[in-house]
């Protein structure tokens, strides 16, 4: 039986149809301000009854259109997301982001290899309406000591 809120519906606000304007610095971790805005949307919906959320999203980017995917699976025995990302630039299913969402925010954690250097990578989901919310990526050389953010997405709800 679930518990009143374990977790499994905190990414239900994100279900829809969601219009994405992207701010991600063109050079991470070498101290760059140079920021690249562009355009995407995203599709959300539920999947495995719950216990996931994919959307699939179209980023119009300098350099072209880039599809991507996410898919995101939460654990009933730990109350957590593992966050899983695709794009049509590498065709490979990412490492997962894993964590939860707390007084409204979600905070999401891994270890990956950015430019042959070992990082910590975060997602944030904050400042959640019912007609917009945002989504930062940062990266981290110090073990999480010090973070740059290097991808920003507000997102505002079109259906």
């Amino acid at each position: 039986m679930q518990s009143e809120h374990d977790g499994r519906e905190d990414f239900d606000f994100f279900i829809g149809r969601w219009k994405g304007h992207n701010r991600r610095l063109r050079e991470r971790l070498k101290g760059s301000n140079d920021w690249e805005e562009f355009e995407g949307i995203s599709v959300a919906r539920k999947v495995l009854g719950g216990l996931g959320h994919m959307d699939e999203v179209t980023l119009k980017r300098e350099t072209g259109s880039v599809e991507g995917i996410t898919l995101r699976l939460f654990d009933p025995k730990s109350q957590e997301w593992s966050l899983y990302w695709s794009s049509s630039a590498t065709g490979v299913l990412e490492k997962p982001m894993i964590g939860k969402f707390e007084n409204g925010r979600g905070e999401f954690f891994a270890h990956e290899v950015h430019e042959n250097k070992h990082i910590y990578s975060r997602f944030i989901w904050s400042e959640i309406t019912e007609i917009s919310c945002r989504w930062e990526q940062a990266f981290s050389t110090d073990g999480g000591k010090t973070w740059e953010t290097n991808w920003i997405a507000d997102f505002t709800r079109l259906e």
